[in-house]
């Protein structure tokens, strides 16, 4: 567990400008997206940026062969890993996909935000409005499905990802590790919690909030953060806290001026 390492992998200069690239190449589409969704640009542009480095890596395990292992001789989630089988085997017949040749994730996940199979068939979207998907090959399906996706987890507009709070020295105690924030502001404030100096009062303030750890065990070290709803949300595209703390920390890079 060590938070620096993990961050400097995203958040480096070579994908900050590859995501600038991509952000100024897409944006009249990525604004009409952020616009209907709520979804910050930035947000959106992370994901893309942290999951395939914006299409450049999407995968290069055979996504059949992929899930069957996981679900069949996987330590951990096996029944999770079949039922991705199970969808996947299903989104191949009805999209005539060549299940010898497609590749994605070493857990099977695919296209250019990377999503399972079940997601896919959940809360993946054509932007042009037909019923054929294509995640691999249409940037414009990639950016609105992880728009919705994040909608379909509980995205608040104008909620900040992370709140500006100081927190007391004790706030270790405040993690519970979980994917919900299971606090607010008050709790907060009663334990210790300052409002950040310069920061503003916002609406996160009437938001449920959590306190979440962010290790460098080599350094004997963690950071802590106050997030909001909106940090909780991306774990669920990946449930790690440095996942979602590099996608936010790689979106708030990408939206300086």
């Amino acid at each position: 567990k060590n938070w620096k390492v993990y961050r400097s992998r995203f958040v480096e200069p070579k994908r900050l400008a590859a995501g600038q690239q991509f952000w100024k190449k897409h944006q009249p589409f990525i604004k009409e997206v952020s616009q209907q969704t709520g979804v910050p640009p930035e947000i959106i542009v992370a994901i893309i940026g942290v999951e395939t480095e914006y299409g450049r890596n999407m995968g290069s395990f055979n996504v059949l062969n992929a899930l069957a292992s996981i679900g069949f001789y996987g330590e951990r989630r096996r029944e999770f890993f079949q039922s991705e089988l199970e969808q996947y085997l299903l989104l191949a017949r009805d999209n005539a996909m060549d299940l010898s040749s497609t590749r994605g994730s070493f857990a099977g996940a695919l296209g250019i935000p990377q999503f399972m199979p079940g997601s896919i068939k959940r809360f993946a979207v054509s932007a042009s409005g037909t019923t054929q998907i294509n995640l691999s090959g249409s940037v414009p399906d990639a950016i609105m499905s992880v728009a919705n996706f994040l909608v379909e987890h509980g995205w608040q507009r104008g909620l900040p990802v992370f709140a500006p709070v100081t927190l007391p020295a004790s706030a270790s105690k405040l993690v519970d590790g979980g994917l919900k924030p299971t606090l607010d502001w008050p709790q907060l404030r009663a334990a210790g919690a300052r409002l950040a100096p310069g920061a503003a009062e916002g609406p996160w303030m009437r938001s449920a909030l959590g306190v979440i750890d962010l290790p460098e065990e080599s350094a004997g070290t963690v950071e802590l953060r106050t997030a909001t709803q909106n940090f909780f949300t991306i774990t669920q595209y990946n449930r790690s806290y440095f996942y979602a703390a590099s996608v936010a920390d790689l979106a708030t890079e990408l939206g300086k001026p």
